[in-house]
């Protein structure tokens, strides 16, 4: 890898379908240089110059990826997960009136 390329760690979110936050512990060593892709017009897919983009490393902790990065010489960017803010409430309080309506 050239150390002139960025790769970011981080934390991937929960996708769409997923309601719980199984697998969403681990940490992410991906590049993060976005260099122009192109259009094959044989085969119509989308190609790239650079196979390095495409790498995904996972750790199970920040520690590890942060280790891992320094010892292999790769200038990385840590970004940290916001917090939730988990709002507790059920089902039937859909149905209560709001006071301000």
């Amino acid at each position: 890898m050239k150390n002139k390329e960025k790769f970011l760690i981080f934390q991937p979110a929960k996708s769409a379908m997923q309601s719980g936050l199984f697998n969403t512990n681990k940490w992410c060593l991906s590049n993060c240089e976005m260099q122009e892709s192109y259009l094959s017009s044989k085969f119509c897919w989308n190609g790239s110059s650079n196979p390095e983009k495409q790498i995904k490393i996972f750790f199970k902790t920040l520690d590890e990826a942060r280790k891992f990065a320094e010892k292999k010489n790769i200038s990385f960017e840590i970004i940290l997960p916001g917090k939730r803010k988990i709002l507790k409430k059920s089902y039937s309080q859909n149905f209560f009136r709001k006071k301000n309506a």
